[in-house]
């Protein structure tokens, strides 16, 4: 399974290499936009986009409702996995009574 990862490209670091930064939940990363820069819509054109970053490359294009929800998601995800760890370090495995 692959994990996209939502995040706002803010500059293009070189159109011809196709490569950007891409703004993830405030961390910023170089990504390869090649997948969804083409004659349509150029590298150049591609910043503010919001895109699905999976391994280093940004695989599609998605609009920032998506983007929202999806981050919210991954926020639940990552609470509930804190909470499951706190639950196995404290020796409660099964439901509570």
């Amino acid at each position: 399974m692959c994990l996209g990862i939502p995040g706002q490209i803010t500059r293009i670091i070189s159109a011809r290499e196709r490569r950007a930064e891409v703004a993830i939940n405030g961390v910023r990363r170089e990504v390869n936009i090649a997948c969804i820069a083409d004659a349509e819509h150029p590298a150049e054109s591609c910043v503010g986009d919001w895109v699905l970053v999976h391994v280093g490359f940004a695989m599609s294009r998605i609009s920032a409702e998506e983007a929202a929800l999806t981050l919210d998601v991954l926020t639940q995800l990552g609470e509930a996995q804190l909470e499951m760890d706190r639950m196995r370090e404290s020796g409660r495995t099964g439901p509570m009574a």
